[in-house]
């Protein structure tokens, strides 16, 4: 059965584009850097340096810190607060927790907003445990590597877990643990038509506490 669910966290539980864009444009602007692409929610979801390192074309350290340390005071301030929680998550949280499942975050995003992000929303007591590549030390390089520490941490098994995001790349780091995957399609999820097919797809929120009943009914079958 499955009993414990990991979430992605931009896109999957809140819209944090608009805020995330909104400061990328902030930081480039300050630091007078110019823009190598657009901004679009296509480049929400990955580390902060890898997105700055696209955004920028640029691999000099002092560039992509400057422009990091403007991004993060812009961000880690008042930025966080802008985020926005998809329709119904409160709501779906609070039923998968009732029915039993112990719920995590495992994002990409820094530990500092994410926490501030989790407070924020007085979202604290909906969740077992709380994860970003930075809250270990050393800060892990992949999201694959988080998935891993996270079944470690809380000596979880494999196939009591599944992973939700929006992102193929999401679904790849849940192969890469040999652990099942939602792919949710109201966030940021781009070509779904990437996706492998054994992965399930969820398009609305209402519907996922069913499908998880319904993935943790096949394992049992």
């Amino acid at each position: 059965m499955k009993k414990h669910l990991i979430f992605d966290l931009d896109g999957t539980l809140i819209d944090s584009a608009p805020s995330i864009l909104h400061c990328f444009d902030l930081a480039f602007q300050s630091t007078n850097t110019p823009l190598k692409l657009a901004l679009g929610n296509e480049v929400i979801g990955p580390p902060l340096m890898e997105t700055l390192k696209r955004l920028s074309g640029s691999e000099d350290a002092a560039v992509l810190n400057a422009l990091a340390a403007a991004f993060k005071s812009h961000y880690d301030s008042t930025g966080y607060q802008q985020s926005v929680v998809f329709d119904g998550i409160p709501a779906m949280l609070q039923q998968l927790k009732a029915e039993g499942y112990a719920l995590y975050i495992a994002t990409n995003k820094r530990w500092e907003p994410t926490g501030k992000i989790m407070a924020y929303l007085g979202w604290q007591d909906f969740f077992a445990g709380v994860f970003a590549l930075d809250y270990f030390n050393p800060a892990l390089k992949s999201k694959a590597q988080m998935i891993g520490r996270v079944v470690e941490a809380h000596g979880l098994k494999i196939q009591d877990c599944v992973y939700i995001g929006d992102r193929i790349e999401d679904g790849q780091a849940a192969e890469a643990n040999l652990m099942d995957f939602v792919l949710v399609t109201w966030g940021y999820a781009g070509d779904v038509a990437l996706r492998q097919p054994h992965w399930q797809c969820c398009d609305a929120v209402s519907d996922l506490p069913a499908l998880i009943a319904t993935l943790s009914a096949s394992h049992l079958s």
